[in-house]
């Protein structure tokens, strides 16, 4: 299973407001030792690095979960470098993913890809959100009154970052989703923007791809033929 790309739930159900959590840490832990997600009631951003599970809370301040705690979506995959490059620099997250892009067409666009950029951030935008509360509300509506926007510099750390290829859509989003966190694990978030100085990269090409949807009611009750890439780009910060 170390080329697989395993996915809790979908994109689509989380942005639609299911919050709940599917399986526990402990159990995403046997999937991957790398990767993104965020946690029961929207309660911050996942990163996912060297087999620890952290949250990147409201203040974008870092915690280390514990294994019983609940995930309703998630990315992870066990983290083998096919691809490495030093001395990285990019003065926007625009310019890290044409670089990033510049690798995906060399090596198969259709390809799933789990990168790792390490090294100093000059400048970094990352949010995160506050805890939501039954009944949920869609992730857009959540985002607009409880994102919370964190600008930091010259501070080292580590991007996960996941690719998904353009087919898809309807189960993810395609193209390149960012988590940040800090060397010294004191803060993280989804990434906004970013410039890299003198970075480390090194990219894993997956080929497989395996899925858990919970079989619950708050899940099953969700309209998933629902076309939500424009309400996942606006989150996004696309």
């Amino acid at each position: 299973e170390r080329e697989t790309i395993y996915q809790v739930a979908l994109l689509q159900s989380l942005a639609m407001g299911y919050f709940d959590g599917s399986i526990s840490v402990k159990d995403l832990k046997t999937h991957g030792d790398t990767g993104i997600g965020t946690f029961e009631g929207l309660d911050g951003e996942m990163i996912v690095l060297d087999g620890v599970v952290y949250r990147a809370d409201g203040n974008c301040e870092i915690h280390v979960m514990k294994d019983k705690d609940k995930v309703p979506f998630s990315n992870v995959t066990f983290f083998d470098a096919d691809i490495k490059a030093e001395h990285v620099n990019a003065a926007s997250s625009g310019e890290l993913k044409s670089i990033l892009n510049a690798v995906v067409r060399k090596h198969g666009r259709n390809q799933f890809y789990m990168a790792k950029v390490t090294g100093l951030m000059p400048s970094i935008l990352v949010r995160s959100e506050l805890e939501q509360k039954e009944p949920y509300r869609p992730l857009g509506d959540a985002l607009k009154t409880d994102q919370r926007e964190f600008t930091y510099s010259d501070i080292k750390g580590t991007v996960v970052a996941l690719y998904c290829p353009d087919y898809m859509d309807g189960l993810n989003t395609a193209g390149w989703h960012l988590h940040f966190i800090s060397d010294d694990r004191q803060r993280g978030g989804h990434v906004l923007e970013l410039a890299v100085q003198d970075g480390t990269l090194e990219l894993d090409i997956i080929s497989e791809f395996a899925m858990v949807v919970p079989n619950r009611e708050s899940f099953n009750g969700k309209s998933l033929a629902t076309d939500m890439k424009k309400e996942i780009e606006q989150v996004e910060g696309k």
